[in-house]
């Protein structure tokens, strides 16, 4: 990608997929398990580390990602809503952003915090495990963002977000490059992952 450091691509993996047709009647194969990190049900407010915006260079990833005035976006594993209220502010009042978490916490906290800061385009969804539970061609953008690692099933979850996914929507996948004991994962796996789902990585 450019325009990232090298510095943030040697401890961070962005991958930018996008949806590729699977022949009719064909679904995605079940994914070959793997070790994963428990999701993150401790203090949300880590997520607002001062520097955090310069250091993911959260304004490039999403330029990348096509994230702008009017546009639609998925903020899946939203914790604190971090990135859930800068897209929030990019997209503006003719966008929307919806805030994805398997936490009730988590959700509650979104809702609270989107109300405290006047966002009325944020909607916060309650999540399954392996479904982020968005309605059917609603969104341009997706970010998953330190949040893939966690994710127990991603060929399904990937799999069930397709549909909700609009012609020439991005998905964004920000993680750690390492393994679930160290909270990351193997770009390498990301990439087989997504592709059993029917998507196409274009970028990373």
């Amino acid at each position: 990608m450019r325009g990232l450091s090298r510095d943030f691509l040697s401890t961070i993996i962005l991958l930018v997929c996008c949806v590729v047709s699977l022949c009719a009647g064909q679904s995605a194969p079940a994914a070959q398990g793997r070790k994963t990190s428990p999701p993150y049900t401790g203090d949300l407010t880590i997520f607002d580390s001062p520097g955090r915006d310069e250091r993911l260079q959260i304004g490039r990833v999403m330029d990348i990602l096509g994230i702008g005035e009017g546009k639609s976006v998925a903020d899946i594993g939203a914790g604190s809503g971090w990135f859930t209220v800068r897209a929030a502010r990019r997209v503006a009042q003719g966008g929307t952003v919806y805030a994805v978490d398997i936490n009730p916490e988590a959700k509650r906290y979104v809702e609270q915090r989107a109300a405290k800061e006047h966002l009325g385009n944020v909607k916060a969804i309650l999540s399954g495990a392996d479904d982020p539970m968005l309605p059917t061609n609603s969104v341009d953008a997706v970010l998953l963002l330190k949040t893939y690692h966690e994710v127990e099933n991603p060929v399904a979850m990937l799999g069930n977000l397709r549909p909700a996914l609009r012609r020439g929507a991005r998905v964004g996948v920000i993680d750690r490059n390492g393994s679930a004991e160290n909270h990351g994962v193997n770009s390498e796996i990301v990439v087989k992952e997504a592709e059993s789902a029917g998507y196409k990585v274009v970028g990373k």
